[in-house]
């Protein structure tokens, strides 16, 4: 028996989230059915991050384990052949029996959230960008923005029907940059609560829109109230970039 690690690529947009639900079809299950068809065993992955519905991932991270005599580096050449075209297993390796990728010392995620901002959509933007077509004040955002890094109770930025027991979280780095009329958001921290960077960019939106000054992304902070209620900027604007195990 070997554990082998995976990091995965998705387009989340035919998607219901990454977890198994009984409602739709998840990037889980069609990870465990490709394993299952490739080796003849029941197994079941186990992934570091549960992305919601709609989202994408450049680099989500899960392990299984595996009786397989296929070397730990090729699972992600067989898998791909078995798996549908906006899902891509980008590497695998073996690690340790007992490593879990929710579960390990100096844990870093990044995201991206991504907003079109022009007077028209863009057809090639639609899936992963959300669309703005008033103007964005950047440096409002950007001021607004400074309130959220470092260590803080971000109970006002997840939605409320989280679970977690303790909400504080340290944001590492938070920059927006804007390009050809995209606009992005990347955060950094170590670890996020659910919906927490969706509620991070909708509130930055409303700074960017004129709606909230930048100093009203403090108010919310210290309020220590749920705020996610028409806030939430829309998922296919989310990317999970990378996950740093250091």
């Amino acid at each position: 028996m070997k554990r082998v690690r995976i990091f995965v690529a998705y387009d989340g947009t035919n998607y219901c989230g990454w977890q198994i639900q009984p409602n739709g079809i998840t990037i889980e299950e069609k990870l465990n059915k490709a394993l299952h068809k490739l080796t003849g065993e029941d197994i079941r992955i186990i992934g570091a991050s549960r992305t919601d519905s709609g989202v994408h991932a450049l680099g989500n991270v899960a392990i299984f384990d595996t009786e397989s005599q296929i070397p730990p580096e090729r699972f992600s050449y067989a898998l791909n052949q078995r798996l549908p075209e906006d899902i891509v297993v980008m590497k695998s390796d073996e690690v340790p029996q007992d490593w879990h990728p929710r579960y390990q010392d100096n844990i870093s995620k990044t995201y991206e959230y991504h907003i079109y901002n022009a007077e028209v959509p863009n057809p090639l933007k639609t899936r992963y960008c959300t669309f703005v077509s008033f103007p964005m004040d950047i440096e409002a955002m950007r001021k607004g923005a400074e309130y959220l890094v470092g260590e803080h109770d971000f109970v006002s930025f997840c939605n409320i029907r989280t679970n977690a027991q303790d909400t504080v979280r340290t944001v590492y780095d938070l920059t927006i940059e804007q390009k050809d009329g995209e606009i992005v958001i990347r955060v950094t921290g170590n670890g996020f609560l659910y919906n927490m960077v969706r509620i991070i960019a909708g509130v930055l939106i409303r700074v960017g829109r004129g709606f909230y000054t930048p100093e009203k992304v403090k108010e919310i902070l210290e309020a220590k109230v749920h705020t996610s209620e028409g806030v939430t900027a829309p998922p296919n604007g989310l990317v999970l970039v990378k996950i740093d195990y250091n």
